[in-house]
Parts: C-alpha cells; sequence; structure tokens
C-alpha cells in the first residue's frame, strides 16, 4: 500500500466500518509506523481489498482487513488471509491474532475456517457502539497448513 493508493482504499473502509479509519491513520500506518505493514489487492488496476497488520517480535496482529463490497464472496479475503499466514509461517511467526466485533459472523465464519479461535473479549472495545470485540487468535506451530487452500463462494 502506498500513499497513492489511499483514494481508493478509503472509500473500501468507509463501505466496510461504522467507524473507519482516517486517511492519517493509513498514512502514519505506511509512513510512520515501524512494525507495521498494509498490502493491497488489485483486480486489474482498480484495489478490490487490503490487509494491514503490526509485526512485533514472533507475533502478528491483524489490524484492518477488508474486501470492496461490490467483490465480496469471490474469496479474496481468503486468499489474502491465506498468503499472509504462509508468509508468517515462512518467518517462524507463532501467532496471529486480531479482534473482531461479535456480530460479524462471517469474518468469524473465515477466521475460524484458518484455526482461528476465541481466545479472550474486550469489553466495550467498539465505541460506536460499545460493542464488545472477540479477541481470535491462530497458534501456527498447530494450524492446518491446507486451511487456505479451502475454497468458498
Amino acid at each position: 500500500m502506498r500513499a497513492g493508493d489511499l483514494d481508493e482504499v478509503l472509500a473500501i473502509e468507509r463501505a466496510s466500518f461504522t467507524m473507519p479509519w482516517s486517511r492519517g491513520a493509513f498514512l502514519y500506518e505506511i509512513e510512520q509506523n515501524r512494525v507495521a505493514r498494509c498490502h493491497v489487492v488489485r483486480d486489474g488496476g482498480t484495489i478490490v481489498g487490503y490487509v494491514c497488520v503490526w509485526e512485533i517480535a514472533d507475533e502478528v496482529h491483524v489490524t484492518n482487513i477488508a474486501i470492496h463490497p461490490a467483490h465480496r464472496r469471490r474469496g479474496i479475503a481468503r486468499d489474502l488471509l491465506a498468503g499472509l499466514l504462509a508468509e508468517a509461517r515462512a518467518r517462524d511467526v507463532r501467532m496471529v491474532v486480531l479482534e473482531v466485533r461479535p456480530s460479524n459472523y462471517p469474518a468469524i465464519a473465515l477466521y475460524e475456517s484458518f484455526n482461528f479461535r476465541v481466545t479472550g473479549r474486550r469489553r466495550g472495545y467498539y465505541y460506536d457502539t460499545g460493542e464488545d470485540a472477540l479477541v481470535m487468535e491462530s497458534r501456527l506451530a498447530t494450524a492446518s497448513p491446507a486451511a487456505g487452500n479451502q475454497r468458498t463462494g
């Protein structure tokens, strides 16, 4: 992800989240945060999704992942997550962690298909609704490498 990608990224962000990140938040991640990495997915020349992570020691924290609404249910998020996990395994990362709204059933199902499990709850995490966040993690030493090969409609 580069600064020039942010108009497209922000359109996806706003269509995906009730508390979207700002341009400044993305700029900080891609230009200043030394533990952050952000990647976009393109279909032709158009950005259709992205993921941002923090890598600290032997852990990866997924901070943001979204797919454009017109491109969902095509396996893009699955491929993005599979690639992230494969890259993490190749670098001997021990664990991948993320937060998700308990009401986001499609995301939870996707994460569970990659052996993410709920390990905690952050009370009142989402200040727009006061909704809790489920903390999910996948311990890569025990995760199934074949999970990323599954495709769903």
